[in-house]
């Protein structure tokens, strides 16, 4: 075995939140590798993004304007055929305040092109980055976590010293049981996504043609997300229990899921699927919703759906990963500053991520319990949410923090009368009469929108003025971040 040199942080995983974090912990100055155990570019699914991404953590990180030279979709808001409308209806970003202007587009990319803008970047701000590198695991010494054992692309076993190591390798990661404790997953939210690529689908009326198309049926809900002019990404989400109707012939599952969905069909009636190449398979993921009971302990702590997954019906994932990237950047230059101490630093760090978790959590709840026939999918949602199941309180436990002694959220019966006002509100937002143009709906007035965004448009504003806009800590006793966004500091500082 080959014993290279020490780094002061080891990212395990190359995507969005690795990528991420690297590049933040390397412009403070401290040496970083990276271990990415595929090759760039590799396909991979989350092709929706929110406008957080693009001008609040792809700016702080100095890839904004090469996002707009990759010439991705434009995503200006969502259309969905949900609720209790027969029509599509559409919310658009720029109603809100806080994405106005050219703040108030996102992207549909194909992450190929998108991942590997992040880790050329990574590459370039003086992180170590090594491709065909998979981990095997960690490094411990004393109880802490002190780096990591991997191979390299010939297959040579080395073992790298690091003060931290940061698991992002995703859902699927090798290491993440280290970090301790138990990944719980939604008594509810366990989906199966079956999804493929087709060219030729039709596409939104101008604007809105980029938006994200998401329509509800009885099985369950499609995604519908124009990659290209002529691309697209089609994908239903399934109740596990029809895990049967997608084992065998996929392909005839797909095309059965789509004319079971009028509006899919409708938009893929001359379109073809792509049956070659990185998007010629018709692919399936299960799509559970999880948390795990902690997300940090001395010397390693887990980013994005290495910690955490939730149901992808509002484009959450790769805002969670890179937000949740952020976090653990503050936390890691804080430590390695010496500006705050290790415990306190990712205590932060874990109950700012359930916090923005939670907020998403709520959303999906909320948006499933829209949807109002009796026979569908949505309506076990909505059973299960108004009952006191054990899982259910279970995982209001996890969503609020239980494990990291965060209070509020941790009795399921409070918290869902808590919320139920709010999700009433939201319901009716989308029950509105459509606006002048028939499909406009301003969810933004909904307060569980706003706290969905809340945390993105903050670090949009930080990204835009090189001040962080916090208005204190999110919870007594807590920290908030520096001046320059980069680390934490005691309230007042």
């Amino acid at each position: 075995m080959h014993r290279d040199q020490e780094f002061d942080v080891v990212v395990v995983g190359g995507g969005p939140g690795g990528s991420t974090v690297s590049t933040l912990v390397a412009m403070q100055g401290h040496r970083v590798l990276l271990l990415e155990k595929e090759e760039f570019p590799r396909y991979q699914i989350g092709e929706s993004l929110l406008p957080s991404t693009v001008h609040g953590i792809c700016k702080l990180l100095g890839v904004e304007e090469e996002l707009k030279k990759a010439a991705f979709m434009p995503k200006r808001g969502g259309t969905f055929r949900w609720g209790s409308s027969p029509e599509p209806w559409t919310f658009s970003f720029s109603v809100s305040s806080a994405f106005s202007g050219p703040t108030s587009l996102a992207y549909q990319v194909e992450r190929m092109k998108f991942d590997q803008i992040l880790l050329d970047n990574a590459r370039a701000k003086g992180v170590d980055v090594r491709e065909k590198s998979p981990v095997a695991d960690v490094v411990e010494e004393d109880g802490q976590v002190r780096g990591v054992v991997y191979r390299d692309a010939e297959g040579v076993r080395h073992e790298v010293r690091s003060r931290f190591v940061v698991d992002a390798s995703g859902n699927k990661s090798r290491i993440q049981s280290r970090i301790g404790g138990t990944r719980h997953y939604s008594d509810f939210f366990k989906n199966i996504a079956l999804f493929g690529y087709f060219e030729g689908g039709k596409r939104l009326p101008a604007p809105n043609s980029g938006n994200i198309l998401c329509a509800a049926f009885d099985s369950g809900w499609f995604w519908y997300i124009p990659l290209t002019d002529e691309l697209t990404s089609v994908g239903a989400v399934l109740r596990r229990e029809a895990l049967d109707r997608v084992q065998g012939d996929r392909e005839k599952a797909l095309l059965e899921l789509i004319d079971e969905c009028p509006l899919i069909a409708e938009y893929l009636s001359e379109a073809r699927r792509v049956t070659s190449g990185p998007y010629g398979e018709v692919r399936v993921r299960k799509d559970y919703s999880y948390c795990q009971d902690t997300f940090w302990r001395p010397g390693m702590v887990l980013v994005g759906d290495a910690a955490c997954f939730i149901d992808p019906v509002f484009s959450s994932g790769v805002h969670l990963a890179t937000y949740s990237g952020l976090l653990a950047a503050r936390s890691v230059n804080s430590v390695l500053n010496g500006d705050v101490e290790e415990a306190k630093s990712f205590e932060e760090y874990e109950a700012r991520y359930r916090n923005e978790y939670a907020r998403f959590h709520d959303f999906l709840v909320a948006f499933y319990d829209m949807h109002r026939d009796e026979d569908s999918y949505f309506w076990t949602a909505k059973k299960v949410i108004n009952s006191s199941a054990p899982g259910l309180e279970s995982f209001v436990e996890l969503v609020g923090g239980g494990a990291s002694r965060e209070g509020g959220l941790v009795d399921a019966a409070s918290y869902t009368e808590r919320r139920r006002s709010e999700f009433r509100q939201f319901s009716e937002l989308a029950d509105r009469p459509a606006g002048e143009d028939g499909t406009d709906r301003d969810l933004f007035d909904s307060s569980l929108v706003q706290s969905v965004l809340e945390e993105g448009a903050k670090i949009q504003v930080h990204a835009a003025l090189g001040a962080a806009d916090d208005e204190g800590p999110m919870r007594e006793g807590g920290l908030v971040p520096s001046a320059d966004g980069m680390r934490w500091a005691a309230c007042g500082y």
